[in-house]
């Protein structure tokens, strides 16, 4: 069953969208050559506790930090560490969450590391352009699947992949809410999009094929033939008004 959200509720996801964002963009910021990703996970976790909220990923199912770095050929999932040090010329993807008052906001968004290849900036750009374009298809009455055509439209037209086996979700009093949001599907298909549901819109886009497969560490995703890969997260609010991103520090 898909949950509509109140006002209230919405609002109080708007301010852990918030936190939620602002640890982002401070993780951004730090991205350098020389940096680690467990430095990168310490200024997530001491962003988000100093805004009264709480980082939404450590301990879920047993995942040991706040931050999810998934560097190249990784794809979701990817676990900080202190050996891990970015080099220049990787891509890193970032994805990270909050609670605030008992509600979630979830985002994400690659950043290059140092001079990047022509390949990795035009992933980066296309993997955003397709978030944008999922976006804009949540509104009232659309179709569920119609968020994943567009999705799926932008990143294949471009000449790149959508992963199939990680989806978007619902989102709420819980991380993982109904209904799955793939980034792929035929437009005018699913549900009808009703006024309070949020989603949180994720396309993980890859140089190559969409095939993925997990490492042993039970967590990390890698594509199965070392392309690169790229991930962009919002949290968004279908209103009477049109897409609201949850996700955003203003």
């Amino acid at each position: 069953m898909i949950v509509r959200k109140s006002a209230a509720e919405i609002e109080t996801m708007r301010e852990a969208g918030r936190i939620s964002a602002r640890a982002l963009r401070m993780v951004g910021e730090a991205v350098r050559v020389g940096v680690t990703t467990k430095e990168l996970d310490e200024i997530a976790e001491e962003a988000i506790r100093s805004q009264g909220a709480v980082p939404a990923f450590k301990g879920y199912h047993g995942f040991p930090a706040t931050l999810c770095t998934s560097i190249n050929d990784q794809v979701v999932h990817g676990i900080p560490s202190s050996t891990c040090v970015l080099s220049e010329g990787d891509i890193v993807s970032v994805d990270v969450g909050a609670i605030f008052e008992g509600y979630y906001g979830d985002n994400a968004a690659t950043f290059p590391v140092g001079t990047v290849s022509e390949q990795a900036l035009r992933l980066l750009d296309v993997t955003k352009r397709s978030l944008e374009a999922g976006i804009k298809k949540c509104v009232v009455g659309g179709r569920l699947y119609d968020i994943g055509a567009a999705v799926q439209e932008v990143a294949e037209g471009a000449g790149f992949s959508v992963v199939r086996e990680y989806v978007g979700h619902g989102i709420g009093s819980a991380m993982h809410e109904d209904p799955n949001v793939p980034n792929y599907g035929v437009a005018g298909k699913g549900p009808v999009l009703a006024e309070g549901m949020v989603f949180a819109i994720e396309p993980m886009i890859n140089a190559g094929s969409h095939a993925v497969e997990s490492l042993p560490d039970g967590w990390t995703v890698v594509t199965r033939d070392g392309s690169l890969s790229a991930h962009f997260e919002h949290t968004v609010a279908v209103t009477a008004d049109g897409p609201l991103v949850l996700t955003s520090e203003t």
